[in-house]
């Protein structure tokens, strides 16, 4: 897995490394970096459309380099591979490599790099109807979820059916996930109500139904992608129904305690929510806490905070982050 991202003049990130594990939870006041550095796989992979510019931390002089580091971890190997950007020069690509790594291991990184996504749903976009083409990918503001689903029921009903009953577990007013074709070629969903058995299209849903219904596709897609980012994905759902996100999100990433047998993907979250981060008091390794202050942006992980077991008893962890004794809020006049 990926162990650390290393960030050089990266916008808010002058110079920060973001720890990480299977799962990493990323809370911090606004503008410290999470948003920024959900967007270092696609800067290091050189799709970024953003100039230099664009990407060069406020105030630095244009002689200087924006970079970004990816340390990662496999077979008990660790290597480096990286992008960086000048200038007065092209995007380009670092690879460091320990003397006794195989090089096939760089490429196979960023093979694994580039499946990556970066999730920020949008009610509209998941609710509308699509195209129907072969292996359908849900789009990273949920969109094309009709053809996703679709895709699931033909090609593995069985998780099909576990994802109806999973839905009905979470949301009891409705019992099944069915389809129409408003035109041809096109594709859109429904939800059935569990009582008298009236659809409801996905255009008439709430955005908190829909945004659950995107979670739950992906965490039961037989092959999803290697790495998933999440902007905030407490947004728009009821905080009765924040366990089963962090569960939907669990499934992901620990597969092996779910009875799935594919590869673990690695799952990055950011919040601003107390309540979703109460559910991680007992796995403070998982969580990152992001520091804002004169001297800029740094990343420290909640378990190597010194006196961890005495600051959090007695309180919810959320409260305690509210208050400020942990860091990553907002700072005062």
């Amino acid at each position: 897995m990926i162990k650390s991202v290393h960030f050089q003049n990266f916008r808010a990130l002058r110079s920060a490394t973001l720890p990480l594990e299977r799962f990493t939870l990323l809370v911090g006041p606004n503008g410290s970096g999470k948003s920024t550095a959900m967007q270092a796989f696609s800067f290091v992979l050189g799709r970024s459309s953003f100039s230099f510019q664009e990407w060069l931390t406020v105030g630095l002089e244009r002689s200087e380099v924006v970079a970004v580091r990816v340390t990662w971890v496999e077979d008990g190997q660790e290597f480096t591979t990286g992008g960086e950007l000048r200038s007065s020069s092209s995007f380009t690509v670092r690879e460091e490599l320990n003397t006794d790594t195989p090089p096939f291991y760089a490429g196979k990184l960023r093979d694994y790099l580039s499946s990556f996504r970066v999730f920020s749903f949008d009610a509209k976009a998941i609710a509308a109807a699509v195209e129907t083409t072969p292996n359908p990918q849900l789009g990273e503001d949920g969109s094309n979820l009709a053809a996703v689903l679709d895709a699931l029921r033909d090609s593995h009903p069985e998780r099909f059916e576990e994802l109806n009953r999973e839905f009905n577990r979470w949301l009891p007013e409705f019992d099944r996930i069915l389809f129409e074709t408003p035109t041809k070629g096109r594709k859109s969903f429904l939800v059935r109500m569990a009582i008298g058995h009236h659809r409801l299209r996905a255009s008439e849903l709430s955005q908190g139904v829909l945004f659950a219904l995107a979670f739950l596709t992906l965490a039961y897609l037989p092959n999803p992608p290697s790495i998933v980012c999440f902007e905030e994905p407490d947004r728009g759902i009821h905080p009765r129904l924040l366990m089963d996100i962090r569960d939907a999100m669990y499934r992901l990433a620990f597969p092996e305690n779910y009875g799935e047998k594919r590869e673990p993907v690695q799952v990055i979250a950011t919040t601003h929510s107390p309540y979703l981060l109460d559910l991680y008091k007992e796995h403070p390794e998982q969580i990152v806490i992001a520091h804002k202050d004169k001297q800029g942006v740094h990343f420290e992980r909640l378990s190597e905070k010194p006196h961890l077991n005495e600051i959090l008893e007695g309180a919810p962890l959320g409260d305690i982050w509210f208050s400020g004794i942990l860091g990553g809020v907002p700072a005062t006049p």
